[in-house]
This record gives C-alpha cells, sequence and structure tokens, in this order.
C-alpha cells in the first residue's frame, strides 16, 4: 500500500498484522481523490476509523490543511504513528471510538471520510452520520466506505446523498451537507 498522489506520492505505508484492518484499496482511493479534486486542498479533513491513515495521509498528500485520525485499536495506532510519521506531513491521533469522539468533539471539517468495519451494525453508522452532520462546515463532504449490499444509511437532516458507486465488494457512498 502506498500512498497514490500529491506530495508524498509512491511513500509506502506499513499495515497490521492480521485481518482486523481492511485498508482502501488504492484503485479505490484513486476514484474518491480524483471526484474531490481540488475540494481538498486546504480542507479540514477528519478519518473516521482511520486505521493505517492511507486515506487521511492521501489528504495531506495532496493539499488538505489538517487531518484528526480516529482509531480505537491500540495495535493498529502504532502502525497510524509510524505511517504519519513516515510520511512527514503532520496530522493528528486520537485514540478511541468514532462515536465517542464525535460526542466530544466541537470542530468544524470540510471533508469526513467513514470506513467502519464491514461487520459494524447499520444502526451505528447511522449515529456516526448524524453526529458528523452538525459537525461539517457548510457545503462539506462525507465518504463513506461500507461492504456492497449491507443496507442504507439513514440521512440525518441537513445531509444530501450526491454520488454511490460500487468497486467489487465495496461502496463509496458521498453525502454533501446542503447550504443554508
Amino acid at each position: 500500500m502506498r500512498i497514490i498522489g500529491g506530495a508524498a506520492k509512491g511513500r509506502r505505508l506499513r499495515s497490521p498484522r492480521g485481518t482486523g484492518t481492511r485498508p482502501m484499496m488504492d484503485r479505490v482511493r484513486e476514484a474518491i481523490f480524483s471526484s474531490l479534486g481540488p475540494f481538498v486542498v486546504d480542507a479540514a479533513v477528519l478519518d473516521l476509523y482511520a486505521g493505517t491513515g492511507s486515506v487521511g495521509l492521501e489528504a495531506l498528500s495532496r493539499g488538505a490543511s489538517s487531518v484528526v485520525f480516529v482509531e480505537s485499536d491500540r495495535e493498529v495506532l502504532r502502525v497510524l504513528e509510524k505511517n504519519i510519521e513516515a510520511v512527514g506531513l503532520g496530522g493528528t491521533i486520537v485514540g478511541g471510538s468514532a462515536e465517542r469522539f464525535l460526542t466530544g468533539d466541537r470542530a468544524r471539517y470540510d471533508l469526513a471520510f467513514v470506513d467502519p468495519p464491514y461487520e459494524a451494525p447499520l444502526p451505528s453508522v447511522d449515529q456516526v452520520l448524524a453526529a458528523l452532520g452538525e459537525r461539517l462546515n457548510e457545503g462539506g463532504v462525507v465518504v463513506l466506505h461500507r461492504r456492497a449490499g449491507t443496507g442504507e444509511p439513514s440521512l440525518p437532516p441537513g445531509l444530501v446523498l450526491t454520488d454511490r458507486r460500487r468497486y467489487g465488494s465495496a461502496e463509496i457512498t458521498r453525502l454533501s451537507k446542503e447550504k443554508a
């Protein structure tokens, strides 16, 4: 796995041992970032269920102003720290669950990546999306990565579906915060 574009293009990233994490495939990340284009530049980014940090680090490589990485697994956090250090573009790591982070966090974001474990129940995904709706700046974007066919997330007030695509067994749903 590597960074596929921007200032850190080609830098290799570590992955934790075992099958507990499921880093997003390079081709899926490329498709997402191609569709986001210049929106990433200077964006405040939130990477929930960060895992190896590949998505947030890709955002930094492509010009995001900041990324907050949220990850709950201790072993994965160590790999994430090493990846952030190896890429050398910064980022803030928060250990703990996405739900707990969103309950206490009051920062605002332009772009949020939500990549829960495939086995995460739909109600917990809905809870995260509802909390995210309150943390996004007007015009902000949420990119949700789930296993295709696992059900439709509920859209909280203020978030609208703007795109949905399937890549093999993965489904990428893009939501936008409505402008007031």
